[in-house]
């Protein structure tokens, strides 16, 4: 099986690089994800062994911050099933699980930012998805190009 690349996009105000980092093991579990697409990416698509670019959004500087590697592949949300979670969907049911996620563990936080403007300024990233006007998904495709690019630019 063929190697992917992924970006993942998460609030630092909820979970940052930093968060991850202070995890046992380094590792952790990338739940919560309420969108379709997504949700397609994370059952079907991840695989264990998989790199993933970890980005801060909704922040003042929206960065890729460093890199994780898949360590398990998608599986139920749990979190969909707990009344006192933020990400409980009382329409999902452990039988016919309506979210998946999967599991990450650190391999890189960057010693600076690889911001989204400098991201942007490059001519070689501009058919990246993170680019692409309209594009909101919290999980998103990475080609293997891309990816050693940012981790070129992070150096």
């Amino acid at each position: 099986m063929t190697m992917k690349y992924w970006l993942m996009k998460t609030e630092p105000t909820t979970y940052s690089i930093e968060d991850l980092e202070n995890e046992s093991n380094q590792t952790t579990c990338w739940e919560g994800v309420r969108n379709y697409q997504a949700r397609n990416l994370l059952r079907d698509d991840i695989q264990e062994g998989d790199r993933v670019l970890f980005y801060h959004s909704a922040c003042k500087e929206p960065a890729v911050v460093g890199t994780a590697v898949v360590s398990r592949p998608g599986y139920p949300d749990s979190h969909a099933f707990d009344k006192r979670s933020k990400y409980y969907d009382a329409k999902s049911d452990p039988e016919n699980p309506r979210w998946y996620m999967v599991d990450v563990k650190l391999e890189q936080k960057f010693d600076a930012p690889v911001t989204l403007a400098s991201l942007r300024e490059k001519a070689s990233l501009k058919e990246m998805v993170l680019l692409q006007k309209g594009s909101r998904l919290s999980v998103q495709p990475v080609k293997k190009k891309e990816f050693d690019i940012v981790l070129k630019m992070a150096k």
